[in-house]
């Protein structure tokens, strides 16, 4: 999804907004499909909201570790990052596989 944003020279926010748009435009589509796209794009930028936080988590770590630390939040994060990356997996699947 990133690679199309930057294709379209769009912020991943902003290519998420016109395809939303633009579906939402389809008028020959029926309005579960239509319901069902909005679902996946709204749970992609959940998961993008999340992968925001794990990243700052993740930041907090990495500033640990570098100063011979290891935080016990080092596995929260780990979990977190599978959680996000699990989430937007299945949002994109979802979204590939729509008839």
């Amino acid at each position: 999804m990133t690679a199309g944003a930057k294709a379209a020279g769009l912020t991943l926010a902003g290519f998420l907004a016109r395809a939303a748009l633009s579906a939402a435009r389809d008028l020959e589509r029926t309005a579960s499909a239509v319901a069902g796209e909005r679902e996946v794009i709204a749970e992609l930028f959940a998961a993008r909201r999340h992968l925001g936080h794990v990243g700052g988590n993740l930041n907090q770590v990495a500033r640990a570790v570098n100063a011979g630390g290891h935080p016990h939040e080092l596995d929260v994060v780990i979990a977190a990052t599978d959680r996000a990356v699990q989430r937007v997996q299945h949002a994109t699947d979802r979204l590939l596989h729509q008839d």
